[in-house]
């Protein structure tokens, strides 16, 4: 970014000052945006524990990648656009109130909620992107233009949005996920438009830090929903016993130890190597954009899992409670091991171990009782995060032997 455009971004009515120690400085205004997603985060586990089967985890699954690009396309936005200005505070305040009646619409999505779950979406896509084109017109060009092509992609897969709305059950659901596939395809194809071009990410110049912390801020709401998600489960119990309490603490450890595994070795080191690399957008795209997908569905599902062992420890293990113990930690230590591999090159060996260790317990799960098979993968998911932390606590002290 040369000095002039820095000094033409300070004097913007609607872009962040970029070149100086404020530009990845996380608002006041994006905080308070955040707090709806708290909302939309308890919505869409309460959805899938009350209809946990196959076609309930497609749909919540459909759901949550919907509420993902929702998010992560406004987390891009702002990572321009200054929230601490006026007209770009107005627009997270209505991005805001859309929020609330996606989140008000997702228990109804696929029944009498669709139309409104349909519009508000759509509404929140179009209308930011729209909203960032217009912003950026005058003092950043060639963004704008990028914005213009996203703008374009958004009303071509709002089609099938409404008119998803507008047919039921299967029909509802092949719509929408086709709506979502226009979504998610867009960034690898450049969001090409005839007559406007394409992007590349070369186009892209994000701040790291924003882009870490904003992502980080998404992973603790959806811990944070699996600690009330416990404690709303105990605080219904109607005896607090010794055992309970047993549950409870290892509930609250494998929480803990999901933060550890994100937190502790990855999120500080990809908002490092984003702001020191020549194609930044590439990285944020990879690691933040798609690797924490599967990071944010393993919390939501590890929610689900804690609720099904505190509410039933004991008799069998059924699929349901199997699937929700077990896939929780898997599908989040997938992300984890896509999210370090994006930024490390390499895949750390402790989280490969872990996603075998706990797709054995499922050899064991007809034998054993819930609670038993919930804390066997807290022991797992635990381990890995000690093995991680030896192991480059190791690396870094032969690294300084070797200086």
């Amino acid at each position: 970014m040369t000095a002039t455009n820095d000094d033409r971004f300070a004097q913007s009515a609607f872009l962040r000052a970029r070149g100086t120690a404020s530009e990845g400085k996380v608002a006041f205004a994006e905080l308070f945006f955040d707090l709806i997603f708290v909302l939309t985060i308890i919505q869409l586990s309460h959805a899938l524990a009350a209809h946990y089967s196959p076609l309930g985890l497609v749909e919540a699954a459909m759901l949550m990648l919907a509420v993902w690009w929702v998010w992560i396309y406004t987390t891009w936005a702002t990572n321009w656009l200054d929230p601490d200005k006026a007209p770009v505070r107005l627009l997270l305040f209505v991005l805001m109130f859309l929020g609330l009646m996606l989140s008000i619409a997702i228990p109804t999505a696929f029944g009498t909620g669709g139309l409104l779950f349909a519009l508000t979406y759509v509404a929140m896509q179009i209308g930011r992107s729209a909203f960032t084109a217009y912003a950026m017109r005058r003092d950043w060009p060639e963004n704008s233009r990028n914005f213009t092509r996203i703008t374009v992609w958004t009303v071509f897969s709002a089609v099938f949005w409404i008119a998803g709305a507008f047919v039921e059950h299967e029909a509802r659901l092949a719509l929408w996920l086709l709506a979502l596939g226009i979504e998610y395809a867009s960034p690898a194809l450049g969001f090409a438009v005839p007559g406007l071009g394409r992007s590349t990410v070369s186009d892209w110049q994000v701040s790291g830090e924003h882009m870490a912390e904003r992502c980080a801020l998404f992973v603790i709401i959806c811990l944070g929903e699996t600690i009330l998600v416990t404690g709303r489960t105990v605080a219904a119990m109607e005896l607090l016993d010794g055992f309970t309490i047993l549950l409870l603490a290892v509930a609250f450890l494998s929480t803990a130890t999901m933060w550890w595994i994100y937190f502790r070795f990855g999120h500080g080191e990809a908002a490092h190597l984003i702001e020191h690399s020549a194609t930044p957008g590439r990285i944020a795209r990879m690691a933040f954009t798609y690797a924490h997908i599967p990071i944010v569905a393993g919390i939501v599902l590890s929610a689900v899992a804690e609720e099904f062992a505190l509410a039933h420890p004991h008799g069998h293990v059924d699929f349901k409670t199997a699937s929700a113990i077990i896939g929780g930690p898997v599908v989040f230590l997938l992300g984890n091991i896509w999210f370090k591999a994006a930024i490390r090159g390499r895949s750390p060996l402790s989280h490969l171990v872990g996603v075998g260790a706990l797709l054995a317990l499922s050899l064991v799960a007809p034998v054993v009782e819930p609670y038993q098979l919930f804390m066997a993968a807290a022991v797992v998911l635990f381990g890995v995060a000690v093995w991680e932390f030896l192991s480059l606590k190791s690396t870094q002290a032969d690294d300084v032997a070797v200086v």
